[in-house]
């Protein structure tokens, strides 16, 4: 039964906490074939007061945004067709990747993009996976089914697809997309 201590200043909320320990676990399971169950977390409080670094006390820095929620906000905006909310998640650098096209920097060039394509288009999503790259973004995988009509008014459904998206300090700075929409649309 793997255990994992760690000691954090005081400070942060009940849900940064059970974030943090969700991750640990997680982090343990990629190593060790424990399940969830068999492996435990603890977390030692500290007051600031007695936390010191360079001989100077020190406060906690405050947690990052849950990626995850993240994309999923950006998504359900994106849905929306409230553009405004989804753009205002957007890193400056931002980039994306759609299959058969140039990358795009705008969210106004991805609906240019995809006008003569269909009509509307929606997801349904069967998971997020959530995990640190070895820089500074986190990456979350969104995957599952999409769905909308054809601009000959004919509707599909069933067409996988899988979104990968890096997010640093809260902003998304890139978005990589990969679907079998034109493999689905040259056997219909």
């Amino acid at each position: 039964m793997p255990i994992v201590e760690l000691h954090i200043l005081k400070g942060y909320t009940a849900d940064d906490k059970r974030r943090l320990g969700e991750a640990l676990t997680d982090a343990v399971r990629l190593v060790l074939p424990a399940p969830p169950d068999a492996v435990t977390i603890m977390m030692h409080e500290m007051e600031s007061d007695h936390y010191y670094r360079g001989r100077t006390t020190r406060k906690g820095a405050a947690a990052l945004p849950d990626p995850v929620a993240v994309v999923r906000t950006y998504l359900s905006a994106m849905e929306q067709r409230d553009l405004g909310a989804a753009e205002a998640m957007l890193a400056p650098d931002f980039a994306m990747q759609f299959p058969g096209a140039a990358p795009m920097t705008r969210l106004s060039e991805l609906i240019a993009w995809s006008k003569p394509r269909y009509k509307s288009v929606a997801k349904t999503y069967e998971g997020f996976d959530a995990m640190q790259s070895e820089g500074a973004a986190a990456v979350v995988y969104a995957r599952g089914i999409l769905h909308g009509v054809w601009l000959d008014g004919t509707t599909f459904d069933g067409i996988r697809f899988i979104d990968r998206f890096e997010i640093i300090d809260g902003k998304i700075t890139h978005q990589d997309v990969w679907n079998d929409m034109a493999e689905v649309k040259a056997n219909v």
